[in-house]
């Protein structure tokens, strides 16, 4: 239980970057009163938890209706993760999160709870597919402590970004933008690492029955 709740922090924390919310934050809510950027954090996580909770609890089950399997999903998932940690590394800005058009609309809009800071921020397609790969296989009613657990460590994950995002303006002063891409640069060589083992054992299941012919 314990190694899977570290397995599943480290590789969530990794896709939902807290700190890269840090500068995003702090420039969406500049001049902002304190109660307003208090109210916009706290929502955002609220709305993102729900999104997360339902791709928990529906995920594997929509799949299915797709006449999809979970080593296919887990492929396009390592793959997704695997772009995602090439901008982290190379410090592009996401196309995987948000675009330069959504990124206008966001800042005309007075709630910035919902979009951008929810989705595609905090639960957007690379938090959703790390959900789909991790809680696919995990059923709520065989194994209701083991998905308890990977819960946990999501709802851990979204209580860091709420921290991280309630400082941002003390954050900002003590890192600037060069620290925050440096940690993000660092963080996404492991994922990167994390993204090619999921290809890895997508690949291996995909094909294990074929072997075994």
């Amino acid at each position: 239980m314990l190694e899977s709740f570290l397995k599943f922090f480290v590789v969530f924390f990794l896709v939902v970057e807290p700190i890269s919310l840090v500068p995003v934050f702090a420039t969406l809510t500049e001049g902002a009163s304190a109660t307003y950027r208090r109210r916009m954090a706290v929502k955002a996580v609220v709305v993102a938890a729900f999104i997360i909770i339902g791709f928990a609890l529906s995920g594997a089950a929509f799949l299915d209706a797709l006449g999809v399997s979970v080593d296919s999903f887990r492929i396009f998932g390592g793959l997704l993760l695997f772009l995602v940690a090439l901008e982290m590394v190379f410090a592009r800005e996401s196309g995987t999160r948000t675009s330069s058009d959504e990124q206008a609309e966001s800042r005309r809009r007075a709630d910035i709870s919902v979009f951008p800071l929810a989705f595609p921020f905090l639960s957007g397609p690379g938090a959703l597919t790390t959900v789909l790969l991790w809680f696919g296989p995990v059923s709520v009613l065989a194994q209701p402590m083991l998905f308890s657990v990977l819960l946990a460590a999501a709802v851990l994950v979204l209580l860091i970004a709420l921290v991280m995002m309630l400082g941002a303006g003390r954050l900002m002063r003590l890192l600037g933008a060069t620290g925050t891409n440096v940690a993000n640069r660092l963080l996404g060589v492991v994922l990167g690492a994390l993204a090619v083992q999921f290809i890895v054992d997508g690949i291996r299941a995909s094909f294990a029955p074929l072997a075994g012919q």
